[in-house]
């Protein structure tokens, strides 16, 4: 009996993990244990994953390990949400509810997002997600809700369709799965479901949108729209192990999606990863990488997101020109990139400071992060190009050559064009730059600095947090000619993801939005001509990408798109690097 049970594991001619994604389905809790239904893993291996049950308990470092294993999430169905997560008093149709499962829930659900995880919500678990999110839930739709409802709590069996939902014509991902392929204009596709609920979605979570509502208008599925995040008031589950291929369409998406996320997992282990702009060091309140808080860019964040590394930037707004006020920036330029120094000495098994290539390499291959050094405009040094010296050897390896405003080096892209582009003593900025190694960063720069630099330099120069102009016509981004010139000569132009810059309409800014900036540099300049500087904690934030640990989002973006993984390389340090070590080569020669 046994030989014949072992010969379906030793008879196999492939290698044992075929490959399957690694799903976890979050459990329900009775007479104190663990459980979940059947049909939630069976439905997950019928779509191809490897489901994961995770029990219920509020061990965050348990729950934050079983995540790190994780490709996707499923949230499953079960008893009521407490009131007291609703912001209300409990009413007496409240059924049963458990606070530990809540506490579970929550806990489990933020340690996926902070993960990027795509997520699958099912019942209880579309309500979980919009509360998490910040929507709101009816204790119970036949107490009230404004209107009559259809009996959403069926006795039928699970597996019985009991009422048609809509799904809304939004060209959205439901519609996807259901019918093939997204649909809009004014047509109404139903699809026959289950009811098994009484609490529901009351408002809706901001920035998600509902994909499907029952004929009283209950919600019955939403989604968002950057995140993998999706969710059904339905139970998929019961349908698709009895045979309903749309629903079991569901669970195969899902998997698809975890594919995706664990090939970007992959591809980030394997490659550099740089954001070549971030302000934490001049914007944080207690500047301390190594803890959580309400930074951007932080250890812990770049953990999860697996970023190798980050350019801190020591940033100086423009000032005074005097002597006085010159001799104080400097000052006050190298004491912040003293403090962002000492980050790499308070965690010195976590974080290092990178100058070249080489060493960001080696941090990757010793398991840590690398922290860049870079300096925002260039009133930083007054007018001494000896300053420039300073900064090289405390191991600054990019100055923007100005911001807000002229300086003595420039004019600005807002300033008032003081000098008609570089000044004379700018084009010696330019050349000392170019004999002691230091990237030119080109952004904030007016037009006629831009082809100053250009005309001037003997070395590639990069914009190190910039976007495109003819997506959004803002003065700091760069039209086309610009990024043709710039790729040219061998430069970079970093895509910056502050929304102003990304979309006009700034509220609605997002990463679909950067997405095509990105794919507008690779059309138009070629895959050597584009990398990613964040500005994160200056302002850079998008719908779909707030901080260091979502930045993964572009890489599942760039693998949907099609590119290669040598092209993703390419663009999330490769470039980058290449421009540094064409500078710092030339320099020490």
């Amino acid at each position: 009996m046994l030989d014949s049970l072992y010969q379906r594991i030793d008879g196999q001619t492939d290698d044992l993990t075929d490959g399957r994604l690694v799903i976890g389905i979050s459990c329900n809790r009775k007479d104190g244990g663990s459980c979940v239904a059947e049909p939630y893993f069976q439905a997950v291996v019928m779509a191809g994953g490897a489901p994961v049950l995770i029990p219920v308990t509020t061990d965050t470092k348990a729950l934050e390990r079983v995540v790190g294993m994780l490709d996707g999430i499923i949230f499953s169905g079960g008893g009521d949400f407490s009131a007291e997560y609703l912001g209300e008093e409990a009413i007496p149709e409240l059924g049963e509810t458990d606070v530990y499962r809540d506490e579970y829930d929550f806990l489990l659900l933020k340690l996926a997002f902070d993960r990027q995880l795509p997520i699958f919500g099912i019942c209880r678990g579309h309500q979980l997600i919009n509360l998490a999110f910040g929507g709101t839930l009816y204790q119970d739709i036949n107490a009230q809700f404004p209107g009559t409802t259809l009996k959403h709590s069926q006795d039928e069996a699970r597996d019985v369709a009991t009422h048609d939902v809509t799904l809304l014509p939004t060209g959205t991902k439901l519609q996807y799965i259901v019918c093939g392929k997204a649909k809009s204009g004014g047509r109404r596709n139903l699809l026959a479901v289950n009811s098994f609920h009484h609490q529901a979605v009351r408002m809706m979570a901001s920035s998600f949108m509902a994909t499907a509502v029952a004929p009283d208008e209950v919600n019955e599925a939403m989604e968002h729209p950057e995140y993998s995040i999706f969710s059904v008031q339905w139970h998929p589950e019961p349908m698709a192990v009895a045979g309903n291929q749309t629903m079991l369409n569901l669970f195969r998406y899902h998997v698809r999606q975890a594919a995706l996320f664990a090939k970007a997992k992959a591809l980030h282990h394997r490659i550099i990863t740089i954001d070549s702009h971030v302000d934490t060091p001049t914007v944080s309140k207690s500047f301390d990488l190594g803890r959580r808080g309400g930074d951007k860019v932080n250890l812990p964040l770049m953990e999860m997101g697996l970023l190798d590394a980050v350019y801190m930037v020591a940033y100086q707004p423009q000032g005074e020109r005097d002597k006085e006020s010159m001799k104080k920036v400097f000052k006050d330029t190298m004491a912040c990139l003293s403090m962002i120094r000492e980050q790499a000495k308070r965690y010195p098994e976590r974080l290092g400071i990178a100058v070249t290539p080489d060493d960001l390499w080696r941090f990757k291959h010793e398991g840590k992060k690398a922290l860049l050094l870079g300096v925002e405009n260039g009133y930083a040094i007054g007018k001494s190009l000896s300053n420039l010296q300073r900064l090289k050897e405390v191991g600054v390896s990019y100055m923007t050559l100005c911001h807000n405003g002229d300086n003595d080096i420039c004019d600005s892209a807002v300033g008032k064009m003081e000098w008609g582009g570089l000044s004379a003593f700018g084009r010696k900025v330019v050349k000392e730059m170019n004999r002691i190694g230091l990237m030119i960063d080109v952004s904030h720069a007016s037009d006629q600095t831009f082809y100053d630099v250009l005309k001037y330099t003997q070395k590639p120069v990069i914009a190190s947090h910039s976007s495109v102009r003819a997506l959004c016509h803002q003065a700091r981004n760069l039209d086309d000619d610009q990024i043709r010139a710039l790729a040219a000569q061998g430069g970079v132009i970093q895509v910056c993801l502050y929304k102003r810059f990304i979309n006009l309409d700034e509220d609605k800014a997002s990463l679909s939005d950067a997405m095509k900036h990105i794919c507008h540099v690779i059309d138009i300049a070629g895959i050597d001509a584009v990398g990613i500087g964040s500005d994160f904690d200056g302002g850079g934030e998008l719908i779909g990408c707030r901080a260091a640990n979502e930045l993964i989002q572009i890489t599942m973006r760039l693998i949907a798109e099609g590119l290669n993984d040598a092209s993703i390389a390419k663009i999330w340090g490769g470039n980058l690097m290449r421009v540094m070590q064409t500078v710092q080569n030339v320099a020490s020669h």
